[in-house]
């Protein structure tokens, strides 16, 4: 699957393996990791650049009639209504453009309530007549089910119809869907034809996903110098997933020297964005100490920040240091409370790591600490980033 960073072979998204060590905390850091890995290993869904993306265009498309310019000045300092009014009778007229801005309006309830309908409707006007723009954003309505029963091949033609007039948008969308097996066989060849095309148009989603067929060799050899190449893209445009995985490579020595201090350096800027797994990496490097002096107090401040977001893997890691009084004053209580979130977040081996945790701990404390530990875990709520 595209988009899925990681470093330990055979592991998953919020299924990584960890094993019960005989000192605690030092080869079991919680950060998705077994043994001597200890960098954390996720595997998220493709990334993708939704509609709003796409209708971004509205704000640098010109428009071909006069008139026009009047509703895309309003659009611009968010006067939706007077947009509306120019440029509903544009669309009643038949007029392209309009009917794409028309229909973007009630994409995002702009000046009218919200109406996926609608603005399928006017999308289909401006469609039909050739607008790139309303044709990738009616595949992407139907990719997404809105406003119309979620259906795969019709959002493919839709795609198909845009990529062939040589937009990045639809071209990203298509290697999605083959990425997917949405609509298409599942095909990570012609997924990489599609990523390129777009890629070589600056698509930043493009090439974050070229850089993950290269690590993993999926429709190409595998080639990390090709994905350090692709991922140093998407990470130079802000892609927090990127800069992750360009950390995550040169942890590993990854097509580059391995350098801890580099990859330090990237799972900084990642975690500066709120990308959970970054934080809970730099709470790893400080653990061991790895590109940085060890400090377990910078660790926690980094796993809570990972934590807050819901991550299971940085709830174990606390637990841990909780547990075994590193970085922070050793807490039943609290050993307790984080795996029990970390066993609510999460599946397979790493659920029954924290679960196993959790009932060891237990045996050390007293009915009333057991209670106020669960207690505190019913009560807790993750944050946004």
């Amino acid at each position: 699957m595209v988009a899925r960073p990681g470093v330990c072979d055979g592991e998953s998204y919020n299924q990584a393996a960890h094993s019960r060590p005989a000192s605690a905390f030092h080869h079991a850091t919680g950060a998705g990791t077994s043994g001597e890995c200890p960098v954390s290993n996720n595997r998220p869904m493709p990334f993708r650049f939704t509609i709003v993306l796409v209708l971004s265009f509205v704000c640098l498309a010109v428009p071909t009639w006069a008139d026009g310019h009047a509703g895309v000045d309003a659009y611009k300092r968010g006067d939706y209504a007077t947009a509306l009014r120019e440029w509903r009778p544009l669309a009643e007229q038949g007029d392209a453009g309009a009917q794409f801005y028309l229909g973007t309006l009630y994409a995002f309830g702009q000046g009218v309530p919200q109406d996926y309908a609608a603005a399928r409707q006017w999308y289909e006007k401006a469609a039909a007549q050739g607008d790139v723009r309303a044709q990738n954003n009616l595949g992407t309505l139907y990719r997404d089910r809105q406003g119309v029963p979620q259906d795969y091949t019709k959002a493919r033609q839709w795609f198909e119809k845009a990529a062939a007039q040589g937009v990045a948008q639809p071209q990203y969308n298509l290697g999605l869907l083959y990425v997917e097996g949405q609509g298409v066989p599942q095909d990570y060849t012609k997924a990489r034809q599609w990523f390129e095309k777009a890629a070589a148009q600056g698509h930043a989603g493009a090439q974050y996903n070229l850089g993950t067929l290269y690590r993993d060799g999926q429709g190409v050899p595998q080639d990390y110098t090709k994905a350090r190449q692709w991922f140093e893209k998407a990470a130079a445009q802000g892609v927090a997933q990127a800069q992750n995985n360009l950390g995550l490579l040169y942890y590993n020595g990854q097509g580059v020297p391995q350098d801890y201090a580099m990859a330090r350096q990237w799972f900084e800027k990642s975690a500066a964005q709120g990308h959970a797994r970054a934080q809970l990496n730099l709470g790893t490097l400080y653990a061991f100490g790895r590109g940085v002096p060890q400090d377990y107090a910078a660790a926690r401040q980094w796993y809570e920040q990972a934590a807050a977001q819901g991550l299971a893997d940085a709830q174990t890691s606390l637990g841990m240091l909780y547990e075994e009084g590193l970085g922070v004053p050793q807490d039943n209580v609290r050993t307790y409370m984080w795996y029990s979130l970390a066993a609510a977040h999460s599946t397979g081996t790493s659920q029954k790591l924290a679960a196993d945790r959790r009932d060891e701990v237990a045996d050390r404390m007293t009915p009333a600490q057991i209670a106020e530990a669960q207690q505190l875990a019913r009560e807790w709520k993750p944050k946004s980033k």
